[in-house]
């Protein structure tokens, strides 16, 4: 007697329904709180410095300013530029170094490990010693060409040989680069104490005494090369599946990469050309969210923004203490946390492969 086959139970349709709200509401909530941290970093960097102010200071400062007062002037002219500077340019590397992970479906990618950040600098330092620029205005848009020069010749070297562009080999290209770019721009620092006078505190990567005149020029970069890769999110979820898969799906996979590509060089340019080069925020701010949001580049990027915002501020906040009442650039205190988290990605990729 035949008997029938047992079909193991499925879930009912509500219960996936439910668990995609769930995920959703647990995520919606992480963003939220990370707004909420956007405003509590932005009070504690008004408030803390070589002299501690209070909340109510540091807010009137901003609603109530009162000329006459030593410590909202301080707040005025000093804290709030930097505080400003630091969360733009937080979030645009971060997201950033997002889309580059995506775009060369590289974990070890970051504008300042592959090089991008080093050939923007070597770009504004030579045509400061050549041509004698000193305006950020006349400068920033070398500091694009560097960029796109150096992240093209970083992705030329890692493609040679066999195997093509693995993540391990554009790490390394990019190391080798941005070292040789480095050599080259200390040596013509070296032959002119004038362009040394001029891009001294540039170069360590600091958001302190930052141009904010300069900053407003090219903050149309930061936030709009943001948005769009905001925009991107889909594309670059299909694109990391893997270049077959990503056209088998239908998508033109060149323009995608272009267009990525471009916004992240804009924004290196325009954040390297205000605040020098910062390293490790693109590499950092990525991975920490990935373990908590997932793949997804819908929500992967948003979080990027929001909490590279928070880390280039805390990690300037940091600077500020920890050597009271000297303090330390910015992109040093970036350096001590990026550089074990490179050296444990590298070799977890290692490993893996």
């Amino acid at each position: 007697m035949a008997t029938r086959a047992t079909v193991p139970p499925t879930a009912p349709p509500r219960a996936g329904f439910v668990a995609r709200r769930t995920r959703f509401a647990v995520k919606s909530v992480g963003l939220v709180l990370g707004l909420a941290g956007v405003v509590v970093i932005a009070l504690l960097s008004l408030r803390i410095g070589s002299l501690d102010l209070t909340t109510e200071t540091a807010w009137n400062a901003i609603v109530n300013f009162d000329p006459n007062s030593y410590e909202q002037t301080v707040v005025r002219s000093l804290r709030l530029p930097r505080t400003i500077v630091a969360l733009a340019i937080g979030g645009a590397l971060a997201v950033a170094g997002a889309t580059m992970q995506a775009v060369t479906r590289n974990p070890l990618a970051d504008p300042f490990i592959l090089g991008v950040s080093s050939g923007a600098s070597f770009a504004i330092v030579t045509v400061v010693y050549y041509a004698g620029l000193s305006s950020p205005h006349q400068y920033i848009w070398f500091a694009f060409a560097g960029a796109l020069g150096a992240s093209a010749l970083v992705f030329a070297v890692g493609a040679a040989g066999s195997g093509g562009p693995t993540p391990i080999k554009l790490a390394l290209a990019g190391v080798v680069i941005s070292a040789a770019l480095g050599a080259w721009t200390s040596a013509l620092l070296l032959l002119d104490d004038e362009t040394l006078d001029t891009v001294r505190f540039w170069l360590a990567g600091s958001v302190v005494n930052r141009d904010m005149a300069t900053f407003w020029f090219v903050s149309p970069f930061l936030v709009g090369g943001s948005l769009l890769c905001l925009l991107l999110g889909h594309q670059l979820n299909v694109l990391n599946l893997g270049e077959d898969t990503a056209k088998a799906l239908g998508m033109r996979t060149e323009p995608v990469r272009i267009v990525s590509s471009v916004i992240v060089v804009l924004i290196t340019g325009a954040a390297v050309a205000v605040a020098g080069p910062i390293g490790f925020v693109g590499l950092a701010v990525p991975h920490m969210m990935r373990a908590v949001v997932g793949v997804d580049y819908r929500w992967l990027l948003p979080y990027s923004l929001v909490y590279g915002a928070i880390f280039l501020t805390a990690a300037d906040i940091v600077g500020r203490v920890v050597t009271r009442p000297a303090e330390l650039q910015a992109g040093i205190v970036t350096a001590f946390v990026g550089v074990p988290f490179l050296v444990y990605l590298a070799r977890r990729r290692g490993l893996a492969e």
